[in-house]
């Protein structure tokens, strides 16, 4: 569809909504097809997702953002909908996004301690967090989606294609790290849950000082897996200090029994996660004609042999340690 005609219909929208009084600029874009613009007045301010189908699927971000209110916590509202042609009408949470507050000075702690409260609560939630119909991120997906390393940074850091045996054995070593994943209840993941997708509301009280955004790709999973994107973030430095507490802080005002399993846990997805990313900054590279990516791969190659070092992991840490020795883990070091 044209741009022109994408305006048209927004423009019909908003009026329809009841905001044709108000001012429009374009807020921002992602990495999908969806676009995102601030409406303002004397009255206030919304948001309008510009979010084209067939491409775009509205009814997802409204299902889990209405989920998210349920379970107490901070999800724009829906002010209007127009699920067909892809337009949603949001409250607009502001620009305090966490990767510029902190930015500018704001106290780590505080905020990745209010982040870390939102998934105890979502967890405390227990089978009430997960909805129907969502799908697994467990087993085998994990795997497929890990299989960026193999598939793109390898051949990158040799210069030769992956043969097929590597990628078998490859996959052999995720089955068998997997398997000594100690068994746990599901939770609701989010999926992206890290600085750039978190607003600070420091107004709202508890855990809805921390608005979320970007949850339409849900999943259910390892309860671990968010904690793991939040303080194992592939964009910026987490203190130590902080990493720590926030760890502790989930394992303890979450209950978890079994925290040895829990830290297993933790240990296994943030190898999968940094796995799949560090494969996924150089398809962005090579695929997408991005590379400034490539200056967070040292800290994602960190934290990755750091996850490795798990006795859960050996299997794995034999793979890369086999095919990619240390002077093969340096791409984007210089950048």
């Amino acid at each position: 569809m044209a741009k022109s005609e994408r305006d048209r219909l927004r423009a019909e929208f908003v009026n329809r909504a009841g905001w044709g009084d108000a001012g429009e600029r374009l807020l921002a874009g992602d990495a999908s097809f969806r676009k995102y613009f601030r409406l303002t007045r004397p009255r206030g301010s919304a948001v309008v997702m510009d979010a084209p189908p067939p491409q775009e699927d509205v009814r997802s971000f409204v299902r889990i953002g209405q989920h998210l209110i349920a379970l107490g916590l901070s999800a724009p509202e829906i002010l209007a909908e127009d699920a067909e042609q892809g337009f949603l009408l949001l409250e607009d949470f502001g620009d305090d996004t966490y990767a510029r507050v902190l930015a500018a000075g704001g106290d780590e702690g505080e905020l990745y301690g209010r982040a870390t409260d939102v998934l105890v609560q979502i967890h405390r939630a227990g089978e009430r967090s997960l909805l129907p119909g969502l799908g697994a991120y467990a087993g085998d997906a994990l795997i497929e989606a890990a299989m960026l390393l193999p598939e793109w940074y390898l051949p990158e850091a040799t210069g030769t294609p992956t043969p097929p045996e590597e990628f078998a054995r490859y996959v052999a070593a995720w089955h068998e790290c997997l398997a000594a994943l100690p068994a746990t209840a599901e939770a609701l993941l989010l999926r992206d849950y890290h600085q750039d997708n978190l607003l600070w509301l420091p107004a709202r009280p508890g855990v809805k000082a921390c608005g979320l955004l970007d949850f339409q790709d849900a999943q259910r999973g390892h309860p671990s897996y968010d904690l793991v994107s939040l303080i194992e973030d592939a964009r910026r430095d987490v203190a130590p200090a902080v990493h720590a507490a926030c760890l502790d802080r989930y394992v303890g005002e979450a209950g978890i029994a079994d925290a040895a399993g829990f830290r297993t846990g933790f240990a296994l997805m943030a190898a999968q996660r940094h796995a799949r990313i560090i494969g996924l900054f150089v398809r962005l590279l090579r695929r997408d004609g991005k590379p400034d990516y490539l200056r967070h791969l040292p800290r994602v190659w960190r934290m990755f042999e750091r996850a490795l070092q798990h006795e859960a992991l050996s299997p794995l840490r034999a793979w890369v340690d086999r095919t990619l020795p240390p002077e093969l883990r340096r791409i984007g070091a210089g950048s």
